[in-house]
């Protein structure tokens, strides 16, 4: 027997050891295309040295970079190295969020978990003003605008997206490029979020507004510490109109 089929024999025995394997494989990769040591177009090793650099079979190469492969960050074609494809941060984000919008969209109560994710970011967000001396509001107070006057106006479509509006905008005013892509991302789903809870009839279009505009006065007025509890209060709010959203679409 020879050694490469005696790695494949003692690995299979082991499923969790080779699923670590490859991991690890698949993770220093990861680090080396992300961090720029291994740059757009580069050939990657070929499967046999990696294998024999890592100590491990050709099949844990593999496994490990299909992983890659499925992240975008390299392109696999037969009978040729393997290349990296991309070393972009914002785009293998992008590739993430990809994945919970599809994780989502089998299961409308995984939406609630996504509730938790806005809760973390939209409010550990106005922890980042602090350190900022002039923050741009200027589109979050648009966002203002344009939910009043769609309040006025009665237009459901057009005030829930100017609320999706107004939370994008304070999370892109903390200037922090991949905390912005990474919601950009999922600003969709947000924005779906926001529409079914909106849906449930127990707030006026004025008390809404009245919310947002005063999280949007506390921050101008620099108290972040009540800017911060008011937004938690009002996603936590969102979340149980969520949960009463989808047990009447469940039943």
């Amino acid at each position: 027997m020879d050694a490469e089929k005696m790695k494949d024999r003692a690995e299979a025995t082991l499923p969790r050891l080779r699923d670590r394997l490859h991991a690890v494989v698949a993770s220093a990769f990861e680090e080396r295309i992300l961090s720029g040591a291994l740059a757009v177009g580069d050939k990657l090793p070929s499967e046999s040295e990696i294998a024999r650099d890592f100590g491990i079979s050709t099949r844990s190469v593999r496994e490990a970079m299909q992983i890659l492969e499925t992240k975008g960050l390299v392109r696999r074609k037969h009978g040729e190295r393997t290349t990296v494809a991309r070393d972009d941060v914002d785009e293998f984000l992008g590739t993430l969020a990809t994945s919970v919008r599809q994780l989502l969209s089998n299961d409308s109560n995984y939406m609630t978990e996504l509730m938790v994710v806005r809760r973390m970011i939209e409010t550990d967000v106005l922890d980042l003003l602090a350190d900022k001396p002039d923050v741009d509001l200027s589109k979050v107070e648009a966002a203002l605008t344009e939910m009043e006057a769609a309040g006025e106006s009665k237009d459901f479509a057009r005030f829930t997206a100017a609320d999706a509006a107004f939370h994008r905008a304070l999370v892109d005013s903390a200037d922090n490029t991949i905390l912005s892509v990474f919601y950009d991302n999922v600003f969709a789903l947000v924005t779906e979020v926001i529409r079914v809870t909106s849906s449930v009839p127990t707030k006026s279009y004025a008390a809404a507004l009245a919310e947002h505009a005063e999280i949007y006065n506390k921050i101008r007025e620099g108290n972040l510490t009540d800017a911060k509890s008011l937004m938690r209060e009002h996603i936590e709010s969102s979340a149980d109109y969520l949960r009463i959203a989808i047990e009447k679409g469940n039943s």
